[in-house]
């Protein structure tokens, strides 16, 4: 008597679609990074051939950085820099400006530009806590100092070096008032450019004149 074996078919379950929807989930904002990233550096590539024009020059100044070290004109001779202003307990654009500044360091990581953050509220921005606030920013610690020092010394920085206003807010709980442009600085201490650190387009604007001005004068 013949025996018959009956083929039985084993179907493998398909993906639950969880997890497709997680693997989704996951690289959408990782697409959306390198598309956004693409599109500042043809828009920086675009702007980086502009010629710049020049707004005067940095006066010299001494104040101290949040290693309680001197820190001034002598430190940053002959390098281009950006600089801004901020105080730490800031409730208004401060941290934007201070994001949009870090966001800086990594597509000018391969040169010598150096960030410069001027306190504008001296009495509490000691060293010891704008290291604590420089901490949760700086890549490189050695490229980005944070500075404080009398508080007319700094007012003058801003008014009489850069032409950025500032005056005390309507009350002390409010704050300085004070400006929300990073400004370009070129090796002979030559204010280059202004730009508004709230502006979408800002950061790519400062990152074009900053490759054009790194062709301008090499190191």
């Amino acid at each position: 008597m013949k025996t018959e074996t009956a083929s039985v078919a084993v179907r493998t379950p398909p993906p639950k679609s969880g997890t497709a929807w997680k693997i989704t989930l996951i690289l959408i904002p990782l697409v959306t990074a390198a598309v956004l990233f693409w599109l500042r550096q043809v828009q920086v590539n675009a702007l980086s051939n502009r010629p710049l024009p020049s707004y005067g020059t940095v006066p010299s100044f001494d104040l101290v950085n949040q290693d309680s070290q001197p820190f001034g004109s002598q430190q940053l001779a002959g390098k281009i820099w950006i600089a801004d202003f901020i105080f730490t307990t800031c409730r208004g654009p401060c941290p934007i400006i201070s994001t949009r500044m870090s966001e800086l360091q990594k597509p000018l990581e391969k040169s010598d530009v150096h960030f410069v953050s001027f306190s504008v509220d001296p009495e509490t921005d000691t060293p010891p806590v704008l290291r604590t606030y420089a901490d949760k920013l700086r890549k490189e610690p050695f490229r980005w100092d944070f500075l404080t020092g009398a508080r007319e010394a700094i007012a003058s920085i801003s008014r009489d070096g850069f032409k950025l206003g500032i005056s005390d807010g309507e009350t002390p709980e409010s704050g300085p008032v004070h400006s929300t442009r990073f400004v370009l600085v070129d090796r002979r201490g030559s204010i280059r450019g202004y730009y508004d650190a709230l502006a979408p387009d800002g950061v790519t604007k400062l990152l074009a004149d900053t490759n054009h001005l790194l062709r301008e004068q090499p190191k």
